[in-house]
């Protein structure tokens, strides 16, 4: 079987509508609420299984509710769908849940209960590296053997990816960021490609992308419909383009001010795949993934404003400013490529052990 064949499957642990209880960061400063740990687990499984089809594998989503969805049932989706690998994203902690601490870093696990012992324990070995080595994730803790839940019962190669303590007010934060999220999926996306002997590709220039539209089908039409839902778009990840995606596709070009043809081209895919957000210059009335990027950026950074609507409206404006203040810019609300280079990282003026 060459590595085309294989179909790389993606886990999300827990839920968010409705929430997990107990799944949770505690209170977190200046935002005055807890992040939910699927905040993180949904848009990094996303973001991966977008990256696997984006290196031609074939990839399926387990978890696509919002809902949580039981052990047992993801374990019998991933058994009897042909899955060749699972990769499951989710977040840790330390101590009670309630209280931060200095507890940091990475997690990879298998199961050497799982049946496929020793490939469960190479893929999270692998995983481990390309993370460390390819996102903002460079505080490792190790690989270790972990027997519970989807590692221990599915019957292929399993790895759970803990990319860091929900309880450490750092890494918390950055449950939100989407820079974070998506170079924790990349690195986990390398990964994989070590595992299976295949190189890793970076993204190429998204507008050579080919066009879609209603009728196609294959790996290009799941990208598109994982970014989709990455933008807060619902929709089934099945690769076909049907009457719904093309409804989601439409609505999302309004949104953004495209032209609304339902037609996933050039100019479509550079706002859904959103390689380079800090080449537009936002203020208020502005709208698109762009804004949405930026405020869960500023989110992640502790400054509130509300939900990443992708709607640059007052308390955004505010935000922003702050954020100006803060970080010794010129404070007039505008987000041009002095302040995208500041909200770029993982640094924010309001975590003084996350600088």
């Amino acid at each position: 079987m060459s590595e085309n064949d294989l179909l790389i499957g993606g886990n999300d642990e827990h839920g968010s509508d409705p929430p997990t209880p107990g799944k949770r960061t505690p209170v977190m400063p200046f935002l005055d609420r807890s992040i939910l740990e699927n905040e993180f687990n949904r848009p990094a499984k996303l973001y991966f299984l977008a990256g696997a089809a984006r290196c031609g594998f074939r990839t399926l989503d387990i978890h696509p509710e919002l809902s949580d969805v039981s052990i047992s049932e993801r374990v019998n989706r991933s058994n009897y769908s042909g899955l060749s690998l699972l990769v499951t994203f989710a977040y840790n902690a330390f101590g009670s849940g309630n209280f931060f601490n200095c507890v940091s870093g990475l997690l990879t696990f298998y199961s050497d209960r799982n049946i496929k012992r020793d490939l469960s324990k190479q893929l999270a070995e692998d995983l481990y590296a390309g993370i460390l080595e390819r996102s903002l994730q460079k505080d490792g803790r190790g690989v270790a053997s972990l027997g519970v839940g989807v590692l221990n019962s599915v019957r292929l190669p399993s790895a759970l990816v803990e990319a860091g303590f929900m309880t450490n007010l750092r890494e918390a934060r950055l449950m939100l960021d989407p820079e974070w999220q998506r170079s924790i999926a990349e690195g986990s996306v390398a990964g994989v490609c070590s595992y299976a002997g295949k190189e890793y590709t970076t993204e190429s220039d998204v507008t050579a992308y080919p066009q879609i539209a209603k009728g196609a089908r294959g790996e290009y039409v799941k990208i598109a419909q994982y970014m989709l839902l990455v933008n807060g778009y619902l929709l089934d990840p099945d690769g076909i383009f049907g009457d719904e995606t093309d409804g989601e596709v439409r609505r999302f070009q309004r949104d953004n001010r495209l032209s609304e043809d339902g037609i996933v081209g050039p100019r479509t895919w550079l706002k859904l795949l959103l390689p380079n957000p800090s080449s537009y210059v936002i203020s208020e009335g502005s709208r698109g993934s762009e804004v949405r990027y930026a405020q869960n950026k500023l989110l992640s950074k502790l400054y509130p404003l509300g939900d990443a609507d992708g709607i640059f409206g007052p308390r955004t404006r505010e935000a922003v400013t702050e954020f100006q203040k803060e970080s010794g810019l010129n404070a007039d609300g505008i987000i041009g490529p002095l302040t995208w280079n500041a909200l770029a990282g993982t640094s924010s003026p309001r975590d003084p052990f996350g600088k």
